[in-house]
């Protein structure tokens, strides 16, 4: 951009799903850094290399861990800190990953909103998890409370079922022992809605049709079209496909999207998507997830009909101005 000299900084850990991002940068000759949030160093009585870029944006994963990366996770808090307490410009900030990394704080922030969410329980430990089921309807799930990408989640469809891995100690509560147990809704005419914001402003919605058989719903990651056409995979796993699952464009009704634009900004999410589902039994509306990380569809301009890379492209340059 004219007059910007200092390059944007990327912050990242996967390392797939950037890739359209930095070709977008690269081919408009946007200078940008890529920093490795898996492997990194900061000295807290100084700036050092950070003083030589004017913004950093955040896409540290909470599955890191999945990949051998789960040091980075608490890391990255403390780094955000570190950075904003010296005022630098951060997207998707310490706050925001704050709620990125914890589904429990998730369910308090749509609480205070005022807004659905499927009836849960913490817990800190697996001998809590029967009592905690008292008064849900099953099935249920047990969710890690650092998650992403369905990592760890796991379906009991009785309670003498979650009774039994409990005492096996099969539960998994993940990085920092704490978890949901949370009822499973199963999802009207199979499918869950994932609506992504901009600057915390709505960018496009996604309706991703389910299998059944996974709780990985990474957008990134659905590489077929709900009408069986396979999708570009610049930002897909090899085994992408074999998952089953199938995405289109949707734009939901004007009260979601203003709901939504609430959620991301209570959060302080300015880049990334909300995700819920209708419950197949009575009609109700849930929202389940809040994501930070935001690494948008596959082949975004045949699903939702733009490039959302060139849209997130443009608004880092305008905030790095």
């Amino acid at each position: 951009m004219p007059g910007r000299k200092q390059p944007i900084a990327i912050y990242y850990e996967h390392p797939h799903w950037f890739k359209p991002l930095f070709a977008e940068l690269e081919r408009r000759k946007t200078p940008f850094l890529r920093i490795n949030a898996a492997q990194h160093h900061f000295d807290p009585a100084h700036l050092n290399g950070e003083a030589g870029y004017r913004l950093l944006f955040n896409r540290m994963s909470p599955s890191a861990y999945r990949r051998g990366h789960g040091q980075g996770i608490f890391y990255t808090q403390y780094y955000l800190a570190h950075l904003e307490q010296r005022g630098k410009r951060v997207i998707n900030g310490q706050k925001a990953f704050r709620y990125e990394t914890s589904k429990a704080l998730q369910l308090s922030l749509l609480e205070s909103l005022g807004l659905p969410y499927p009836k849960s329980r913490v817990i800190n430990s697996p001998d809590d998890a029967v009592a905690a089921a008292k008064g849900l309807r099953f099935p249920i799930v047990v969710k890690p409370n650092i998650g992403g990408s369905g990592a760890g989640v796991t379906k009991f469809n009785t309670r003498e079922q979650l009774a039994e891995a409990a005492a096996a100690n099969q539960l998994d509560l993940g990085l920092d022992n704490t978890a949901l147990v949370q009822e499973f809704i199963p999802a009207r005419d199979g499918h869950i809605v994932r609506v992504e914001v901009l600057g915390c402003k709505f960018l496009y919605g996604i309706k991703v049709h389910l299998t059944g058989e996974t709780f990985d719903l990474c957008p990134a990651d659905i590489c077929r079209t709900s009408g069986g056409q396979e999708l570009q995979r610049a930002a897909c796993p090899v085994d992408a496909l074999k998952t089953g699952l199938r995405v289109e464009g949707y734009t939901p009704p004007d009260s979601i999207i203003h709901s939504v634009e609430r959620i991301m900004t209570a959060a302080s999410i300015e880049v990334g998507g909300v995700e819920y589902m209708t419950d197949d039994r009575d009609g109700q509306l849930y929202f389940y997830d809040i994501n930070a990380l935001s690494n948008f569809v596959a082949d975004g301009l045949k699903v939702v009909g733009f490039d959302p890379f060139v849209k997130l492209a443009d608004y880092l340059e305008k905030e790095a101005a």
